[in-house]
Order: C-alpha cells, then structure tokens, then sequence
C-alpha cells in the first residue's frame, strides 16, 4: 500500500507580516506630538531658566549676561527689608503647616468614622475649597476680616492659610485612615487603653509618614503663596511673595532674580522631600501620597 505523505501546514505569512507592520506603526512615536511636548515644556520652563541663569550675572543687566557671580545673591543676604519677609513668610509657613495638618488629621478620623449622611455631606463641602479659585477665597477672606473689623496683619494671613489648607491635609490623609485596621484600636482598648490612647498609640503612629508628607507639602504652598496672602496681609512686614511684587512693579531687578530661583529650589527639594518621606518608613512614596492611595 503506497502512503500518500501530505504537505505539511503552514502558517500563511502574509498576516502575520501585517500584523508586525501594524504593530510597527504603533509603537511609531508620532513625531507631531513629541515636538508639541517639547514646545509645551519649553514655553514652560524657558522663562524660569532664563530667571535662574540671569541670577548669576555679574551685570546689573536682564538682557546681557556677562558672566557668573554671586553678585545679586550677596544682595539678598544683605537686604534687611527682602530678609524680614523672608522671616515673615517662614513664619506663616510653619503655623499654617502646624494648623492645618492637626486640623486637617481630625477633620479626616471624623469624616472616615462617620457613618451618618450629615458625614458624607461634610466630606462635600471638604472638598470646596479645593475647586473654589484662590482669589475668590481671598477676596472673601478679606471681605470677613474687614467685616469682623479686625485689622489685616500676618496673623490675618496665617488663619486664612490655614482655612485653605486644611482640606489638602484631609484629601492626602483620608484614603490613608480608611485603609487603616479598625480592629487594631479596638484591640488596644480591648488591652485597657483608652479611646484617646489608642488613636495617639496606634492610630497616629501608623499615620505618620503620610502626616510628615502633608506638613512638608503644605510648607511649600504656603510660602510660595501669592493671592491669598496679597488679599489679607498687612502693610508691613509683607510675606517675600507679596514684596517682589510690591518691588517688581518698579521694575525687575538682579536681585528678585535671585530671590526667585532660592524660592524655586527650596519648593522643589521640599516637595521631593515631601514625596520621599514614606520611603523612609518602609511605605509607597512617589506620586501616590498626592492622591491619598
């Protein structure tokens, strides 16, 4: 009996040829969109360079560079007037961040352990000054201290930063509480302690990371805030972003250069601090602590 040896099968080519190509044209970065990127960050960060750059010119020139010096920042160091809202600022700075993360943490353990529609309804209304614009805020945080008849001063600019801010601390720290075990505080009364006692021993400490990364965010905020401390702060001494203000309208000298890229670099490593912190308790860092997860 003769066998008949059949071809064997094989798969057509062709398709899988087009597949490649069409996998080919997807991964082809469109050349459109990687020049409008760049466009985009180059429109974005080209002034603040060219700040930074002209910040160690040795001229009294905004147009001229005529070599690196730190000319303008000897200048800043010796401006009493430039270093007292300075002092200002840290100062409102540091309160704002003390107030607005205690406020902020019992604001989110209240808003995550309440159960009730008057909760939920309260967790809305959290969430309003963050979609309210900042001049809007300032307008009406001036128009109340106006009304109360209280004198605009830095504590002026202190409380309404401090009203501002709480609802970052709360948005950061409240994905954080819901995550918590409620079983753990429950255990640790079960042992003997107290409510109180079991939030400052075990609700707390399990929060601290996430708390250090809200204060080190809202530090940042604050001092580099411009519109609401305009609207609420005194004649003198004005925070350092209100003074180069007042000073730019006379003109833009060297030295508000300097002063710019010195508030520039320490936002940027507070805030790389602020995103780093949780690494160092052995947590998620990165973005993440900005959406709460």
């Amino acid at each position: 009996m003769t066998m008949v040896k059949l071809p064997a099968a094989t798969a057509p080519a062709r398709p899988a040829a087009k597949s490649r190509a069409r996998r080919g044209r997807a991964d082809r970065r469109p050349r459109i969109l990687i020049a409008v990127t760049a466009l985009f960050f180059a429109l974005l960060y080209l002034p603040i360079g060219v700040v930074a750059l002209f910040s160690f010119n040795s001229k009294k020139s905004l147009t001229v560079f005529g070599g690196f010096s730190l000319r303008w920042y000897r200048a800043f160091v010796h401006d009493d007037v430039l270093i007292a809202s300075l002092t200002t600022s840290l100062r409102i700075s540091l309160v704002a961040m003390a107030g607005s993360v205690v406020l902020g943490v019992a604001l989110a353990l209240g808003l995550v352990r309440c159960r009730t529609r008057l909760g939920s309804l309260a967790g809305l209304v959290m969430l309003v000054p963050l979609i309210t614009p900042e001049i809007v805020t300032g307008v009406a945080s001036m128009l109340l201290f106006k009304g109360l008849g209280i004198a605009l001063s830095t504590g002026t600019v202190m409380l309404a930063e401090i009203t501002f801010s709480i609802s970052y601390v709360t948005v950061i720290l409240r994905s954080r509480v819901a995550a918590l075990n409620p079983e753990v505080e429950e255990a640790a009364m079960d042992l003997g302690a107290t409510r109180w006692q079991a939030v400052r021993l075990v609700t707390l400490p399990a929060l601290l990371p996430a708390v250090l990364a809200s204060a080190v965010l809202i530090f940042a905020l604050v001092f580099d805030d411009f519109v609401l401390a305009y609207f609420t702060t005194g004649v003198d001494p004005q925070p350092l972003s209100v003074r180069i203000y007042s000073a730019i309208r006379f003109g833009v000298q060297p030295t508000i250069n300097a002063v710019g890229t010195l508030m520039l670099a320490g936002s940027i490593a507070l805030i790389a601090l602020a995103l780093f912190i949780p690494r160092l308790f052995g947590r998620r860092g990165g973005l993440d602590i900005l959406s709460g997860e």
